[in-house]
């Protein structure tokens, strides 16, 4: 085992390969880079003497050719290489937080090593706590969550079965509204919107729905017997939108048109192979229902100096 100043050791649990503790090596003992280590902790800041295990490894973030920060993984092999001290036949599999944080961060389209360096690690160890089903110390997801401009708790999946827009209002809020091509821009980007019907008797309902947009089409998949199908042939609203909770912001676009279904057999199959996800619900949803917005508003919340 060989590391230098900066790299990570993760000290993991043999039974499970869950990381335990992690922290960063300030000093070195040993010219050639063999332990021991001073190692400064993330759960407690504290450096200590530590002499590697061998439930120990070593994140590395080593130099390329030109001499500038590059990734390596356990032990000096590449990234790909992250999850080859898992069980023969076995992959990696991250846990929720590393999905969480993986998630976020290509949400707000950032690469590995710009989220590593706001977040002051190695782009090794972020890799490998997406990777791997790792348990980061509260400082580390403290750092993260600064540098993806979230709360440690949503990393953790906190308040999962709470409804979104539980934080405090912002000091100076702007409320504007979206012009069509941003609504279209947003709605583009695909996920789970919501469905206002007339149920057969007359009662309102709105309902979740996987969606995609195809030629400027909202498309979604449902059941022939759902309350969402019955809005076939009338005019239904859908409405999606995203809150930022830690920054208090966030926008809603409103689609309003006539719905209808899919008949057609070869759009059935395009809309199929280019369905971004099936439907979460599960079941025999593969009947399409398409909405062709005929008017199309939205609003957006920020600080009112942006």
């Amino acid at each position: 085992m060989r590391a230098q100043r900066g790299d990570h050791v993760v000290i993991e649990s043999p039974s499970t390969g869950a990381a335990r503790r992690e922290g960063e090596i300030v000093g070195l003992r040993h010219a050639d880079g063999t332990p021991p280590y001073d190692v400064r902790w993330s759960d407690t800041d504290e450096v200590t003497l530590v002499f590697p295990g061998p439930d120990a490894h070593v994140l590395h973030l080593e130099a390329d050719g030109n001499g500038l920060p590059g990734e390596a993984g356990t032990e000096g092999h590449p990234p790909s290489a992250l999850g080859a001290d898992a069980p023969p036949g076995a992959a990696p599999d991250p846990a929720d937080i590393g999905r969480r944080v993986g998630v976020e961060r290509r949400r707000r389209g950032l690469t590995l090593e710009e989220t590593a360096a706001r977040a002051r690690m190695s782009p090794a160890y972020l890799a490998y706590l997406e990777e791997r089903p790792a348990d980061p110390s509260h400082a580390t997801l403290t750092r993260l969550a600064g540098a993806l401009g979230t709360t440690v708790s949503a990393l953790r999946g906190a308040g999962g079965d709470q409804p979104p827009g539980r934080g405090r209002a912002l000091l100076h809020p702007r409320l504007r509204d979206l012009g069509p091509e941003e609504c279209r821009s947003l709605l583009s980007t695909h996920g789970v919107g919501r469905v206002a019907v007339r149920e057969p008797d007359g009662r309102p309902a709105v309902v979740p729905v996987n969606y995609d947009v195809c030629d400027g089409a909202i498309v979604f998949r449902t059941a022939p017997d759902s309350v969402v199908a019955a809005g076939a042939g009338t005019e239904v609203a859908f409405e999606v939108d995203r809150l930022d909770e830690a920054m208090s912001r966030g926008w809603s676009v409103l689609a309003v048109g006539p719905a209808s279904l899919v008949t057609d057999t070869d759009v059935m199959r395009r809309l199929a192979r280019q369905a971004h996800s099936t439907p979460w619900a599960g079941g025999e949803r593969d009947m399409w229902m398409s909405l062709h917005p005929t008017r199309l508003t939205g609003r957006r919340i920020t600080p009112a100096d942006e």
